[in-house]
């Protein structure tokens, strides 16, 4: 168990490393740095080159690893319910995302295909960490067991989950499309002409985004306050949804500051952090609220 714990604290700071590379290729439109070559890179040196090739290098790491805790977490703690089933996500949609990424190089794709590749890798990314979480029996820690989560509470867990996907793959969107800096203000598009939609396609998508983030914002913010009042003595619900909380507001401020720093690399990298995070977090409330209804 020693091991499988060591193996599934670097599977997830693997599967961090393969999504912030991956936001690092596109920001800085590396996808072609190895030619259209996939696995092998062939071409001239450059750093596009460097960045695609690391990108592919974490990413073929982070395919053992979570190949290698799939199966260890299997045989180990498959008698835990949920064991099997995020065993089986994981790998899988790590190889989806895996083979877009090898079809984008070897084969043209629209920029709405090819958004669809951080949100795959998200929820590769979030099975690995709930395996990890199981690992670590963190439930048992914050007194989870007993916890009941009551049916108003499930539905909000399961539709942000969903929501936040679309938010999500409305950001990858906006990267993929070159439109982080199409509008000049924020939060409004144009600060001298707030309320003019006068807009142009990479413009729709960048507010379209803004629009779905800002409402994740809020209700995200509405659930904290109805946590309070309802969760203020269970550890796991009441902290653990305050530092969802602070990552999606963390998200928001990282989001205006792209725009105020005209698009930094720095900081549009913890963009992509702080939204993994966030859901990674969600998923274990879904996780709990799974095993509330069992109990």
């Amino acid at each position: 168990m020693k091991f499988l714990k060591y193996l599934s604290v670097l599977s997830t700071l693997a599967m961090i490393g393969v999504l912030v590379g991956g936001a690092l290729v596109t920001k800085t439109e590396s996808g072609m740095g190895c030619g259209a070559n996939w696995p092998f890179c062939y071409g001239t040196w450059s750093v596009e080159m460097f960045i695609e090739l690391s990108h592919r290098v974490v990413s073929s790491t982070a395919g053992i690893l979570v190949l290698l805790l799939s199966i260890i977490s299997w045989r180990k703690i498959g008698h835990i319910r949920e064991t099997k089933f995020l065993a089986f996500i994981s790998i899988f949609f790590l190889v989806a995302q895996g083979l877009i990424g090898a079809a984008a190089v070897l084969w043209p794709q629209s920029d709405f295909v090819l958004a669809l590749h951080f949100g795959i890798s998200l929820i590769s990314f979030a099975a690995v960490l709930l395996l990890t979480l199981l690992i670590f029996e963190v439930d048992h820690k914050f007194d989870a067991d007993s916890l009941i989560v009551s049916s108003s509470f499930r539905k909000h867990f399961i539709w942000l989950t969903i929501y936040i996907m679309i938010v999500v793959y409305s950001g990858a969107l906006v990267r993929h499309i070159d439109s982080s800096l199409a509008c000049p203000s924020w939060p409004f598009c144009n600060a001298s002409q707030p309320l003019s939609f006068d807009y142009h396609l990479g413009q729709w998508v960048q507010m379209g985004h803004r629009l779905l983030a800002g409402i994740a914002f809020i209700w995200t913010w509405v659930l904290f306050y109805k946590i309070r009042k309802h969760y203020r003595n269970s550890r796991v619900m009441y902290y653990g949804w305050g530092i969802a909380t602070l990552f999606i507001t963390i998200q928001v401020i990282l989001g205006g500051l792209v725009i105020f720093t005209k698009a930094n690399l720095m900081i549009a990298l913890l963009h992509a952090l702080f939204i993994t995070l966030f859901f990674g977090l969600l998923c274990y409330f879904l996780l709990l609220s799974n095993r509330s209804i069992k109990r």
